[in-house]
């Protein structure tokens, strides 16, 4: 079992800002326009240059999509994977025995495309539900696919597998394993249809790190639990969301265990890879203008203290009190009593940015001007002190506002 560790002094993690998918060492990505879509690129593929170990988690939607079973079976064959081809346009989900026919045809032809075996290959797909495949399109849009290791290249997959984002969303971290320079790279779309376990969302990340699949799958989901998982936009769960993570082993290091040296800097690496990219998709919600997140402390255990935040951040008072900038402390008292998690309702604390709205349940002074003025910023933070125990956790989402109706409401058309 992997256990997250705090970071320590020591731990060295950087931001690389123009780092990619493809920055990590055996990497290339390349994103075409198949016809999907009427104008923008909307088929994309990461191909490593050797069979990389991976890890994946999906969606716990029961109707889960085509190209998830197939990546499954690709992953279940040897528990190595080379390539990833992705669509958006079509979600290829509920889509019968032809679906899922389609779906290890585009592994078939991606595959053929850059010469290894098909079970090395995985497939995903985004976009609209219960419409077949244009797989005349996704033929002949395969064999445009030319994958380099340029910016642009890069930029060509992220723009690929957006649908309605208004924002490419990507992250890129490095460490130093057994002094050796190890690169995360990710890329992610998502902005409607968001409450992971997981959600609309797809992310797919690319290190050049030396570590077992068993292991790697072990770590993702300790991760996702506290990343992916604790974001939520609309409180929808889609049928295609996956993360894939492929590590090629590339840079040089011995291979990772949790008793290596140096592991908390790449758990600590790929941690933040993954929160990067979560806050991202929340912040880019449909129609959204601000980015909130949720910090609780003092909770019995973690899980009770990501429960509630997750409540908040999901609570569409909350969220349309934060587009309206009104400091209605009392729409997150009430998210908080009915997250199912341990309080004591005599024994809270709620700020909201600097400001304190509520102290060991009594009501604060404030001053509601300070409090708009805050709530118009474009980040804003809620703070839950519980004073019950060590728990602590965090969520994102964003607000809700009038665009959210309007775009949902025309999503086909």
């Amino acid at each position: 079992m992997v256990i997250a560790k705090e970071e320590k002094p020591e731990t060295k993690i950087s931001y690389i800002a123009e780092g990619t998918v493809v920055t990590p060492k055996g990497f290339k990505a390349a994103g075409v326009h198949a016809g999907l879509r009427y104008v923008k690129k909307d088929l994309g593929v990461i191909v490593c240059d050797v069979p990389a170990s991976c890890a994946a988690v999906y969606t716990q939607n029961h109707f889960q999509a085509a190209p998830l079973k197939v990546t499954q079976q690709s992953i279940a064959t040897e528990q190595k994977l080379q390539a990833v081809v992705v669509n958006s346009a079509c979600a290829n989900a509920c889509t019968g025995d032809r679906g899922l026919k389609d779906a290890y045809e585009m592994r078939e032809l991606c595959a053929r495309q850059f010469g290894i075996a098909p079970h090395l290959v995985a497939v995903a797909s985004t976009g609209v539900i219960g419409e077949f495949m244009p797989m005349e399109k996704i033929r002949e849009g395969i064999k445009k696919l030319q994958p380099g290791v340029l910016p642009e290249n890069a930029e060509a997959f992220q723009t690929a597998i957006l649908t309605t984002d208004t924002v490419m969303k990507k992250a890129c971290y490095q460490t130093t394993i057994d002094g050796k320079t190890v690169t995360i790279g990710g890329a992610a779309k998502g902005s409607g249809m968001i409450h992971p376990n997981m959600a609309t969302m797809l992310a797919f990340i690319t290190t050049d790190a030396n570590i077992s699949s068993p292991l790697l799958q072990e770590t993702l989901r300790s991760i996702t639990d506290v990343s992916f998982n604790q974001i939520t936009v609309d409180g929808d769960t889609s049928t295609n969301d996956m993360v894939i993570v492929m590590a090629s082993g590339l840079a040089g290091h011995k291979e990772l265990t949790p008793d290596h040296p140096d592991w908390e800097n790449f758990y600590e690496a790929l941690k933040k890879t993954c929160e990067d990219l979560a806050k991202q998709i929340a912040k880019d919600g449909e129609g959204a203008t601000k980015l909130i997140e949720v910090r609780v402390n003092g909770a019995k255990t973690d899980d009770d203290a990501k429960k509630i935040a997750k409540q908040i951040v999901g609570s569409n008072l909350v969220k349309t009190a934060v587009y309206g900038a009104d400091a209605n402390w009392g729409r997150i008292i009430c998210a908080i009593g009915y997250a199912g998690a341990m309080v004591d309702p005599d024994n809270v604390d709620i700020s909201i940015g600097p400001i304190s709205m509520l102290k060991r349940s009594e009501p604060q002074p404030f001053s509601e001007a300070e409090a708009s003025a805050y709530l118009q910023n474009d980040e804003i933070v809620i703070e839950v002190d519980l004073h019950l125990g060590s728990g602590t956790g965090v969520a994102w989402g964003c607000d809700l506002t009038y665009d959210y109706v309007k775009i949902n409401a025309s999503y086909r058309t």
